[in-house]
C-alpha cells in the first residue's frame, strides 16, 4: 500500500523573543503574515493529502481571510511546548485517514523562507528511507561556549559571560524544518520522551533518543527561523525581492 504525506504546519507559539506585540507567526512581512508563506509552500505541492495548522486553544489572532484560498485545515490542539502540539496534530491526521505508515513532515510556521524546491527536495531523499529525516545547513561560524560568572562582591553588577571554550564546528549542522518521519514512528518517540522536557527543541532529538540516526538534507540559509526582532527585517528583505522577481 502506498504511504501518503501529511503536513504538520505548528503554530501555537508566542514568540516571546521576538519583541512582537502579538504572536510572530502573524506578523504582516511583505503583504502577508509569517504562517502565509509556510502555508502556500506546502500548498504548491500537491502530493500532500492534507496539511493540517497546529493552533494553540486560545488563539485570538488566526484570521482565515488573510490566507486566502490556500488549502489547509484547521486544528486547536496546541500544548504547552512543542512535542504536545506535534502529538495532539499526530493524533487529529487519524481524521483524515492518516495511517503509522504514512508520512508526515512538521514545520515550523515561523520558517517563511521554505519553498516547494525545499519541501520536494527532502521528500525526495528520505522517502525511501527507513527512519526518515531533516532539513539542515552546516554551520560556518566559529562556535564558543559560554560560562556565567556571578559577582558576589558587588551585587549589583549584571552577570558577566566569559568564553568556557571553542567548539570545533567540523560535522556539525544546524537544524531546521521540516523534518519527515513515518507518523508511527514519530507518535512512539515521542511517548517515550519525557512529555514534561522542553528540552526536546525539534522531532529528529525524540527519533536519536531511541537509537535512530535520521537523514540530513541540505537546506537554505533562507530557511531560517524568526526569532529576535531584527529577523523580521531580514526576512522581508527576501520575501520583498521574491515578490518583485
Amino acid at each position: 500500500m502506498t504511504s501518503h504525506l501529511f503536513a504538520l504546519i505548528l503554530c501555537a507559539g508566542i514568540g516571546s523573543r521576538s519583541g512582537s506585540l502579538i504572536p510572530k507567526q502573524y506578523r504582516i512581512i511583505a503583504g502577508h503574515n509569517l504562517l502565509y508563506y509556510s502555508l502556500a509552500a506546502f500548498d504548491a505541492c500537491s502530493e500532500f493529502t492534507q496539511t493540517l495548522v497546529v493552533l494553540a486553544p486560545d488563539d485570538t489572532y488566526f484570521n482565515p481571510r488573510a490566507l486566502g484560498a490556500l488549502r489547509y485545515t484547521v486544528k486547536r490542539c496546541g500544548g504547552k511546548i512543542r512535542h504536545e502540539s506535534v502529538h495532539n496534530g499526530l493524533l487529529e491526521l487519524s481524521e483524515f485517514g492518516a495511517r503509522s505508515d504514512d508520512w508526515v513532515l512538521v514545520h515550523d510556521a515561523a520558517r517563511p523562507g521554505i519553498t516547494p524546491e525545499l519541501i520536494r527536495a527532502l521528500i525526495a531523499a528520505v522517502r525511501d528511507d527507513p527512519i526518515g529525516g531533516i532539513i539542515a545547513i552546516p554551520m560556518v561560524d566559529t562556535l564558543k561556549r559560554v560560562n556565567t560568572l556571578q559577582c558576589t562582591s558587588i551585587s549589583d553588577r549584571p552577570t558577566i559571560l566569559r568564553i568556557g571554550s571553542t567548539e570545533p564546528r567540523n560535522y556539525l549542522w544546524q537544524a531546521q524544518t521540516p523534518q519527515m518521519f513515518r507518523i508511527g514512528a514519530l507518535r512512539n518517540a515521542i511517548m517515550q520522551a519525557r512529555i514534561d522536557d522542553s528540552s526536546i527543541t525539534d522531532e529528529s532529538f525524540m527519533l536519536e533518543l531511541m537509537g535512530y540516526a535520521p537523514q540530513v538534507v541540505q537546506g537554505s540559509m533562507r530557511n531560517f527561523k524568526v526569532t529576535y526582532p531584527e529577523d523580521f527585517a531580514l526576512a522581508e528583505a527576501f520575501l520583498t525581492h521574491d515578490a518583485r522577481c
